[in-house]
């Protein structure tokens, strides 16, 4: 392993590594209680602050301590702290509860530092400030303020009156929030509805299935219908994929999906739905029922309208302006971008009627789990990216050759599992940009006569996000809402025993109905 984080490259890895670097500049990143009220402004505004710091940081101009990292001289044992972040989060839950409850940033922070200081031992400090700063103001920064902008308005959305959570109802939220996913996101979506729908089962014994149904379909596979649904399509558009390709190409795959996930649904709600003593007296409902029905906070679906608006802007809207921090080129479009969301997620919380965010017992909690676990996650998450992305010379060279046949003729089928099961643990994003420049990297071709294969990197990357809870930014954050309503869910073990029994048979069938060539 060489010494200097400068080293050669090929020509073809560079235009491969230009491409990739140019599309995850893009916007549309790669997802304790707190106070209600006054309190809630003042914990947003003092966290806003940071990330208005750390925007300002982007701004300066800095000379360039670090290049482009050749994944071809990195062992895949720099991997080893990113599976560390993710054995963590599966693992101490289980066998340290209380230990992980007061402390999970701090493991995360253990790990991130675990691949920071060997980094800047083997490559140099300024590679490894240059590591860090492109995974905290190129990734996580984005991240995390687009999340938390989507958390806090959709919070600010109350539903008045009680909906009675039967099958039927619970199917057509999970029917609506995967039709809106495509429109507003996964994150918009889920942000969304999710609270309407536990408030609407709060009543019930078993709501676990409701909310991993909820994670499979309106976090994941809505998604895939547009560039708006998921980071990855999104990326593709910015290559040049056109806005409506993914809306004919998957839409066969999408709704058979979704489809045999609905069914499935209503006919597991339905069985524990009739069930003695599964709905509770009504005299002991937490939101029983009575007063009409109606929303509290509706300034929010204005605001909600700004945030799509404001991602959508920072892809289209290239006016060639970047700032360099420490070899990361921070574009302005997205500077704009995360600084007009943190000023519509501060107006959010200004502008909502206090009973709103009260009626949705509105806290920090789950932001804050996915803020310091991501953190570590997109920290230890750069030389796995970085290794994937240099393809045949790099240490997952196997997955090359798995994907395509030996004449270079490209397997779909593999594509879709490739893509959609790294996509499970990395993020989807770059995993996307990976397998599409594996593909050959050219739109127009991928368009026409790679339809297929295109098609198969695009709902793995979106489908297969629902196998994890760390697979995609929605389902940590649905995840940790539904457990602070009071709601038991799953481990991280118990939820791939759930994907597994539930999804991976039915990614089979799509493989082989959809992608068999």
């Amino acid at each position: 392993m060489r010494s200097s984080y400068r080293v050669p490259e090929r020509a073809a890895r560079r235009r491969f590594n230009a491409r990739a670097a140019r599309a995850v500049h893009v916007a549309y990143p790669a997802a304790h209680h707190g106070q209600r009220g006054s309190g809630v402004k003042g914990h947003a505004a003092r966290a806003s602050l940071w990330l208005a710091a750390a925007l300002m940081l982007a701004g300066w101009s800095q000379p360039t301590f670090a290049a482009t990292l050749d994944g071809a001289f990195l062992s895949a044992l720099w991997g080893l702290p990113f599976a560390g972040v993710l054995l963590s989060i599966a693992v101490f839950p289980l066998v340290a509860p209380a230990f992980w409850h007061h402390h999970f940033g701090k493991v995360a922070a253990a790990w991130a530092l675990a691949f920071l200081a060997p980094f800047a031992l083997s490559f140099g400090a300024h590679a490894a400030v240059g590591a860090l700063a492109h995974a905290l103001l190129d990734e996580y920064i984005p991240f995390i303020i687009l999340l938390t902008a989507l958390y806090t308005v959709a919070g600010g959305i109350c539903v008045r009156g009680n909906l009675r959570g039967t099958p039927r109802l619970n199917t057509a939220i999970l029917a609506l929030g995967t039709l809106l996913a495509s429109v507003m996101g996964t994150t918009g979506a889920a942000m969304l509805l999710i609270r309407p729908l536990l408030r609407a089962n709060d009543n019930r014994r078993h709501v676990t299935h409701v909310v991993v149904f909820f994670i499979f379909l309106v976090a994941n596979v809505g998604g895939s219908l547009s560039p708006l649904g998921d980071p990855p399509l999104f990326l593709g558009f910015l290559e040049g994929v056109s806005f409506f390709w993914t809306t004919t190409h998957l839409a066969l795959p999408m709704l058979f999906v979704s489809g045999v996930l609905l069914a499935g649904f209503y006919a597991l709600d339905s069985y524990y739905f009739h069930r003695r003593e599964e709905v509770g007296s009504r005299f002991l409902d937490p939101t029983p029922e009575g007063g009409p029905f109606g929303i509290d906070g509706k300034i929010n679906f204005a605001l909600l309208a700004v945030v799509i608006a404001l991602v959508l802007m920072s892809g289209l809207w290239r006016p060639e302006v970047a700032f360099d921090v420490f070899g990361t080129h921070v574009a302005l479009q997205n500077v704009v971008r995360d600084v007009a969301l943190v000023g519509v997620t501060l107006l959010s919380l200004v502008l909502t009627p206090r009973a709103a965010r009260a009626g949705n017992d509105f806290n920090w909690a789950p932001i804050e789990e996915v803020a310091k676990l991501f953190a570590g996650i997109f920290v230890t998450i750069v030389p796995v990216i970085t290794m994937l992305r240099a393809g045949e010379a790099g240490a997952f060279a196997g997955l090359v050759h798995l994907v395509n046949e030996p004449s270079g003729e490209p397997r779909d089928i593999m594509y879709f599992w490739a893509t959609g099961l790294l996509s499970s643990f990395l993020d989807n994003a770059p995993t996307y940009l990976v397998f599409f420049n594996l593909a050959g990297g050219d739109a127009q071709t991928l368009m026409t006569s790679g339809a297929t294969t295109l098609a198969a990197i695009s709902a793995g990357a979106v489908f297969m996000g629902a196998n994890t809870y760390i697979g995609n930014a929605p389902n940590f954050m649905v995840k940790a809402i539904a457990q602070s309503r009071g709601v038991r869910m799953p481990s991280f073990f118990a939820y791939l025993a759930w994907s597994g029994t539930v999804l991976v048979p039915l990614f089979v069938v799509t493989g082989w109905l959809f992608f068999r060539h």
